[in-house]
């Protein structure tokens, strides 16, 4: 290993094998300071309230499944518009207009039980039994630096679940055009699995006394999430959940538009097509490179509560494919674009999957590397660059590294960029038809510059003055030369 003269370390040795982190005297593997492992302690302790405290929790989860439903009627029923009440004397009215909607098409019906659950209970069963990739996740400092081994199944089980759903659909047993159609009712039965299993996972852990950075609120801590690795014999319940429901739910949700159009009009729109190829492409990067997740964030620090599990049930799978719904409640001459607009979206969107999928996999190998970890997972498809030879990175008194190489040598969150710009796509795939098929990227923006607030601040208490030389040296947070 060399040192510039900017101060940032050089050169990973190449001579290590894979897994040579288990190596004595390995010059690879991480070894944590004690200067970091004080810090790690106070990350592990709750210090202060987020998300405005226990009444900011309280105002989330109770509002965002108003929004869901308000905007979910507004597209299905009223054109796409915002409506509101004419007058102070309709107010009542209005609202039991809004009613009489959810009574009547969003009521979990036993159709919705049956889909809902059973998808949920077939993605954890084939995420039980089908084999997949071994890989260690990051030391975990509330388990004494202990690395845990997930089994990355999800390529085999996305497979699995296409192939499925094609033998369903085909033979009449269950018609993909039926998921669009009965949108709202599912979508209130994945209001129950987000708001149960939370509080399930929630007394599970106090129970057996595995509950970590806890406020002494019960909502606050509900809504943040009591436990860190909840597991069910050999599955992560929070990789399972982030990977395998979500993205899923919202792949189908597009296929089952576009297999309604196809009945409807005898043809697929380019438009509804972009969202299969958007969609797919998520679903696609999450399990051909599941096992970059153990590597991230929200398996090493992220607590599984309400937060994280009523987003990964509901809130990501029935508020990100806007667009889709008003496309299956429309004419396509309402969203129809030229030539010149398809090309230019498309390539829009490829590109910006490209930048995601090649800085998330730079980082993520640059962690591996760290771990001694040189061989990495071949899975379709392997774009180019997704690996940085010879990285350059800052050496922490923390003894964690920071990359400073490939995508990360422009931006601090490169990854957060793209996938931004990707969520923006899939909302301007209709034009100005409605606004709010926009929801997700307006959504998405606020949540990942507070993420990104959150992040920021841990890594200031985390490195101290390292993370002042970092941020000399990759200077912009988010775009290059811009901000």
């Amino acid at each position: 290993m060399t040192s510039t003269a900017s101060g940032i370390q050089t050169t990973l040795p190449t001579d290590i094998h894979h897994r040579a982190n288990a190596t004595n005297g390995n010059p690879k593997k991480l070894v944590v300071t004690e200067a970091g492992r004080e810090v790690d302690k106070r990350l592990d302790k709750h210090e202060t309230y987020e998300f405005g405290g226990p009444l900011g929790v309280c105002a989330i989860m109770t509002g965002f499944p108003i929004l869901m439903y308000y905007l979910w009627i507004c597209l299905w029923f009223y054109d796409g518009s915002l409506v509101h009440p004419t007058s102070v004397d309709d107010i009542k009215p209005f609202l039991w207009r809004m009613w009489g909607h959810i009574a009547k098409d969003a009521s979990p019906n036993l159709y919705a039980w049956k889909v809902y659950s059973g998808n949920f209970f077939f993605q954890l069963f084939i995420a039980w039994l089908l084999p997949g990739y071994q890989q260690d996740g990051l030391p975990v400092p509330s388990l004494g630096y202990k690395t845990l081994r997930y089994n990355c199944n999800a390529l085999a089980c996305l497979y699995t679940t296409l192939i499925t759903a094609a033998i369903l659909h085909y033979y009449h047993i269950f018609r993909l055009t039926e998921i669009i159609d009965n949108y709202g009712h599912l979508m209130t039965v994945s209001m129950f699995y987000g708001f149960g299993v939370s509080l399930i996972t929630y007394l599970y852990a106090v129970l057996t006394n595995t509950q970590i950075r806890m406020s002494g609120n019960f909502f606050y801590d509900y809504f943040m999430g009591a436990c860190l690795n909840p597991r069910l014999g050999t599955i992560d319940l929070k990789m399972w959940a982030e990977v395998r429901i979500p993205w899923v739910i919202v792949f189908f949700l597009s296929v089952s538009g576009a297999c309604k159009q196809y009945e409807q009009l005898g043809y697929v729109t380019p438009n509804m097509a972009f969202m299969i190829l958007a969609t797919g492409f998520y679903i696609n990067a999450c399990a051909k490179g599941e096992e970059c997740i153990p590597q991230t964030w929200d398996m090493f620090h992220e607590k599984w509560g309400f937060m994280v599990i009523f987003w990964n049930f509901s809130g990501v799978p029935f508020s990100y494919v806007y667009s889709v719904v008003y496309m299956a409640s429309h004419d396509p001459s309402t969203y129809r674009f030229s030539t010149g607009g398809y090309i230019f979206i498309y390539t829009v969107l490829c590109t910006a999957y490209y930048i995601w999928d090649t800085a998330m996999a730079q980082k993520s190998h640059f962690k591996m590397q760290t771990q001694g970890i040189t061989e990495f997972r071949k899975t379709f498809p392997q774009l180019p660059w997704n690996t940085v030879k010879n990285p350059t990175f800052i050496e922490t008194a923390h003894g964690n590294r920071l990359l400073t190489s490939g995508w990360w040598a422009y931006s601090r969150k490169p990854n957060y960029v793209a996938d931004w710009t990707m969520s923006l796509t899939w909302g301007a795939i209709i034009g100005t038809a409605s606004i709010i098929p926009y929801f997700y990227s307006i959504f998405f923006i606020v949540v990942l510059l507070h993420r990104c607030t959150r992040d920021f601040e841990r890594c200031s208490i985390k490195y101290g003055k390292d993370w002042e030389r970092y941020c000399q040296i990759v200077k912009y947070k988010y775009i290059p030369g811009i901000y």
